[in-house]
């Protein structure tokens, strides 16, 4: 077992019959990271607020075990700090969360493992807002935040990664974000946020909103995460589609058309045959493909 777990580099030889516990070890294994030097803050940070700002806290808990022995119970408590909603089915009560538990987990998975640790005095963090749950690691994106879901997986710990994945934590095949669209557009939610703020990397998911409330940017980013998820699938995006992702009436298709005008003008989706005059039969790819 001994010879397994160095042949892993999860522990190192310190003479014929000892051992040190490497820091790859201890961020995955450990039951309190304090207890490591230079990773006493790379526990996640949990911080629920009352409302949308960061004013009033109501809830802050530093987590202390390693990210493998500890992550089916991180992200079991950041889904129970999560608001549900009550349904009744066949006189049943039900209580379905806001977020899909997919998505939150898949997220929470990425922002450990595309961590920069270089990043000193910074976690990942989970906040949670009464309209939006904001997912942050320190480290710049090593991609452009647009296209997580088409360009294959690049981490800067690999070896964390790999572990991981042998563990059931990640795939490390690229498909974690294609998960999570596909599980907000199922949920009819706004479509999440990717950016890079300062030196950390930043996922927001919203809870529901009505299509009329939604902001243009908000709208023609929902359209491009659209035609990008449809397009890796081997389809294309159309106003049917695109519809359907808003719940948009067919009486009603050109609210979906002016979105995709929108979203072709701003350059992030492109017809599919800029020759053709039809726009029944019109389709649209992202502006990569």
């Amino acid at each position: 077992m001994l010879s397994a777990l160095a042949e892993e580099g999860i522990i190192a030889r310190a003479g014929d019959d000892a051992f040190h516990i490497t820091k790859l070890g201890a961020i995955l294994f450990a039951k309190d990271l304090q207890s490591f030097d230079g990773l006493s803050r790379k526990g996640v940070r949990v911080v629920v607020y009352e409302g949308v700002n960061r004013v009033t806290t109501i809830r802050e808990q530093d987590g202390r075990r390693g990210y493998a022995s500890g992550f089916q119970g991180l992200v079991s408590f950041i889904n129970g700090l999560l608001p549900h909603n009550e349904h009744i089915e066949q006189a049943v009560r039900r209580q379905v969360p806001v977020y899909p538990e997919i998505a939150v987990r898949e997220l929470v998975a990425n922002m450990l493992i595309h961590q920069d640790f270089s990043v000193t005095g910074a976690g990942p963090m989970v906040e949670i807002f009464s309209d939006r749950i904001e997912i942050t690691n320190p480290g710049e994106p090593l991609i452009d935040v647009r296209r997580f879901l088409d360009l294959p997986p690049h981490s800067r710990n690999e070896a964390l990664a790999a572990l991981m994945r042998r563990m059931g934590v990640c795939e490390e095949r690229g498909s974690g974000i294609d998960k999570v669209l596909f599980e907000i557009e199922l949920y009819q939610l706004p479509p999440p946020d990717f950016a890079a703020v300062g030196r950390n990397t930043r996922v927001v998911l919203y809870t529901p909103r009505e299509l009329s409330k939604m902001r243009k940017e908000d709208r023609g980013r929902a359209c491009y995460q659209h035609a990008s998820l449809r397009y890796v699938t081997g389809e294309r995006m159309t106003n049917a589609s695109l519809r359907a992702r808003f719940k948009i009436e067919d009486k009603d298709y050109p609210v979906a058309s002016r979105i995709i005008a929108e979203t072709v003008r701003s350059g992030l989706v492109k017809p599919s045959d800029p020759e053709s005059r039809s726009r029944k039969h019109a389709s649209y790819l992202p502006y990569w493909a």
